[in-house]
């Protein structure tokens, strides 16, 4: 029996539209997380601080946590892809 990858149908070779939407919703979560996070930081640049010491400030850790959402969201579609691979092996 020949392996198929983890996000093929088995029975009729075409996309498993159900797990790939499974697979997306903690991604799409993880993205939301990191995005709404920075967005507040820039909202107090926007709206308060300006062109200032302080709106430099936090555009910078506006910046920070989207490198570290982007670091965090690319080792979990990293860790996940291994997980599957596996599964798919021990199937």
């Amino acid at each position: 029996m020949s392996s198929t990858g983890p996000f093929i149908d088995p029975e009729t070779s075409e996309l498993d539209t159900d797990q790939i939407l499974t697979e997306a919703y903690p991604l799409i979560g993880l993205i939301v997380l990191f995005a709404g996070l920075a967005l507040i930081p820039f909202l107090i640049v926007l709206l308060f601080a300006g062109n200032s010491l302080i709106g430099s400030l936090f555009t910078l850790v506006a910046q920070g946590i989207l490198a570290v959402g982007t670091g965090i969201v690319l080792m979990y579609v990293i860790a996940r892809g291994i997980q599957l691979s596996q599964a798919d092996e021990v199937k």
